[in-house]
């Protein structure tokens, strides 16, 4: 527990509310969740499911009928044929980190990651006594790991590599290409890679892929909450190798039982195509707010170095206002009624001198939320 950091988006979050009940106006740039929720479609399964559905457990690794769904859904969007039995529905995609690090990392096993990263990955590991060891990455390689940092990095203790795409916080994303390197070079040293694809479906700009085009001993992690906007319903799911699933399952028989039967009831309405059709519709919209708020971003003096092709995040450099992004970010909170996450949530790599900001509220909120900043900024300047 000694181990596990308090997030420093907490605190940022925390005060925000206490400012709210105060009577401040507050925009919201720090909070990773879609502000559009789950769609009528899913509202109306999940509503009949609930009057018509026994609703008792379902077996550990889910509902038969979601899995056989998901699998479709991978055969349909990507030309990937997947077994369904490879596909075990969880208690969102943190119940996916614990069931495929429970099964891989014995206590001391070392598993890579890049710096910055999301947090609770770290602590995943940490969770069963393994070691989360986190390489430096910069822009100059889009905040990946690459194929040859893994090869650099791996030794003796070393079990496994788990990498984002697109990546929290940085939008950043993998190509198959660069996937398949990683994979080879794991595979060759007899270790696992596990891959997060949360935020799989929101990119911008070119295809959309899954790691498992590369490979079927891959472990892949997706989420209900992302791109589907399901956050509260906490829903998500695995997929590992075919061999895997057996010890996965009795893992989660033990620490789970089985997930949200009526949330599993109410996803296989998402994959219906007029429903896919919403969530295509709301990806647009990201986008647009992300062309919107990327140059504005960088006229008020924010370092990004490359634009984010993901997620719905921007990772950007405060080091020209401020060189401690936790002060910065709270000062903007007091004094301009902004949130924004302090970077140093996401590792130790210059992380300090970053910001998440999230494009999660509609235009006229960033537009007012930049407004703020800039007034903020401009009278800092002056003051000095």
């Amino acid at each position: 527990m000694a181990q596990i950091e308090a997030f420093q988006v907490m605190e940022v979050q925390r005060r925000a509310m206490e400012l709210e009940r105060e009577g401040r106006s507050i925009i919201h740039m720090e909070i990773g969740q879609p502000d559009f929720g789950a769609p009528p479609s899913v509202l109306k399964a999940a509503v009949t499911a609930i009057e018509r559905e026994a609703l008792g457990y379902t077996a550990a690794l889910g509902l038969p009928a979601l899995r056989t769904t998901i699998s479709n859904f991978y055969r349909d969007r990507y030309g990937v044929q997947l077994d369904a039995e490879r596909v075990i529905v969880t208690a969102g995609a943190s119940g996916a980190f614990m069931l495929a690090l429970g099964a891989l990392v014995d206590p001391g096993a070392e598993v890579l990651m890049p710096d910055p990263c999301y947090p609770c990955n770290r602590n995943f590991v940490r969770l069963f006594g393994g070691i989360a060891r986190c390489i430096p990455v910069d822009e100059s390689q889009a905040y990946q790991l690459s194929a040859h940092d893994v090869q650099s990095n791996w030794n003796e203790r070393t079990r496994g590599v788990m990498v984002a795409t697109p990546s929290n916080p940085t939008g950043s994303t993998l190509s198959p290409s660069q996937l398949r390197d990683i994979a080879r070079v794991t595979a060759e040293r007899g270790g696992f890679l596990l891959v997060d694809e949360i935020y799989q479906g929101l990119q911008y700009g070119s295809a959309i892929h899954t790691a498992l085009e590369v490979s079927d001993q891959i472990y892949v992690v997706n989420s209900f909450s992302k791109y589907f906007g399901m956050t509260g319903w906490r829903l998500g799911w695995l997929i590992a190798p075919q061999d895997a699933i057996r010890d996965i399952e009795r893992l989660a028989q033990n620490v789970f039982i089985s997930v949200s039967t009526p949330a599993q009831y109410a996803a296989l309405a998402a994959f219906e195509p007029e429903t896919l059709e919403v969530f295509e519709a709301r990806r647009q919209e990201f986008e647009k707010r992300r062309s919107f708020l990327l140059p504005r971003l960088k006229a008020l003096g924010f370092r990004i170095p490359i634009d984010p092709d993901g997620a719905f995040y921007v990772y950007a450099g405060c080091e020209s206002f401020d060189p401690d992004s936790r002060h910065f970010a709270l000062r903007l909170l007091e004094e301009a009624g902004v949130a924004l996450t302090p970077g140093a949530d996401f590792g130790t790599a210059g992380t300090e001198r970053h910001v998440r900001i999230a494009y999660t509220r509609p235009i006229g909120e960033l537009d007012e939320g930049l407004r703020r900043m800039e007034a903020f900024l401009k009278s800092n300047v002056d003051a000095k």
